[in-house]
């Protein structure tokens, strides 16, 4: 076999070299960290069904921040668990609402840590919509107003980016006429644009409290087998203002990742979702898997697929990796 002259296995031959040549790689400022703020202090509570999440009251949320940045954690999303719940949402715009707390305090404490407000109301409701109900649906244009609130109480608390994940007609457009109006037209919107009627959420609603008291969210969020509504999703959000566009779910979507990358020249952004980690960690949990090799290959495949950031809850695991 002496006339062989194309022998890739040339470069795979040593780790070095692997690394050397490779093509698509990690990087610790792409990740971002997703946090949940509750009531209470001295609170660190694990979800039992995401192993190594925790709901945090703010004291432990800036612990968690301190931590995550020593390893390298440039970005957080936060999400709020409020004490009380009503039908309007109302911690969700409230100046001392859990998530605004979370934000003023981790901007105080912990220097040089980008912080992104996740803006829906489904965990502030009394009934886990993402809107205002009016005749046992969710009212669009009704919540475009409360979602702008929101969205600038959590500037006023020092939020960098407002992440609106509500999947409302006109959302981005709404959100970023209130931004403007109140001062904070240099706040950058990174839109949840493509954001499916998942079963990968599951998890997330047990750390959120925010599974829906009726119904599901099927006539908002998109449905799992469409992917040129994706494309029009994404276009009406730049068109509306948008800074940055997400895909979520992640590692089931990779054909949408690709496609929205291709078409659109804005970051994009891509959520490995709870169910996702979950089922990793169960499986790695159960010796079933290599944890931390799954991990890893899910990210390269999210990122390799066109995601510039990544939200992810393994991002303090992967950067103790890289």
């Amino acid at each position: 076999m002496a006339s062989l002259i194309q022998r890739p296995r040339r470069l795979r031959r040593t780790a070095a070299i692997r690394n050397l040549v490779r093509e698509t790689r990690l990087d610790p400022a792409n990740l971002i960290y997703p946090l949940f703020a509750c009531p209470g202090e001295g609170i660190r509570k694990e979800i039992k069904s995401m192993p190594g999440v925790f709901n945090l009251s703010v004291d432990e949320l800036v612990k968690e921040c301190e931590s995550a940045q020593a390893l390298g954690v440039q970005s957080i999303i936060v999400f709020g668990l409020p004490e009380q719940k009503d039908e309007q949402g109302s911690d969700a715009f409230a100046e001392d609402g859990i998530t605004q707390r979370a934000i003023r305090a981790v901007k105080r404490e912990v220097k040089d840590l980008v912080v992104l407000a996740d803006t829906c109301l489904c965990e502030y409701t009394s009934h886990g919509h993402c809107g205002t109900i009016e005749n046992n649906d969710v009212a669009n244009d009704p919540t475009l107003e409360t979602l702008a609130k929101t969205a600038v109480s959590q500037a006023e608390a020092g939020a960098d980016i407002i992440a609106p994940s509500g999947m409302m007609d006109g959302m981005v457009a709404a959100i970023r006429g209130g931004l403007d109006a109140a001062g904070f037209d240099q706040i950058p919107i990174l839109s949840y644009a493509v954001k499916y009627a998942s079963a990968f959420y599951g998890p997330f609603r047990e750390a959120a409290d925010s599974a829906p008291q009726f119904g599901d969210r099927r006539s908002y969020q998109m449905d799992p087998p469409n992917v040129r509504e994706a494309l029009r999703e994404a276009e009406l959000d730049v068109e509306q203002g948008a800074d940055m566009l997400m895909v979520k779910p992640a590692l089931a979507y990779l054909d949408v990742i690709r496609a929205v990358r291709e078409r659109f020249n804005l970051p994009l952004a891509a959520y490995q979702v709870s169910g996702e980690y979950a089922q990793i960690k169960a499986a790695g949990q159960l010796g079933w898997i290599d944890e931390e090799r799954v991990m890893m290959e899910s990210m390269i495949a999210i990122k390799r697929a066109g995601a510039d950031l990544i939200l992810t809850y393994f991002a303090k695991e992967i950067l103790k990796k890289l």
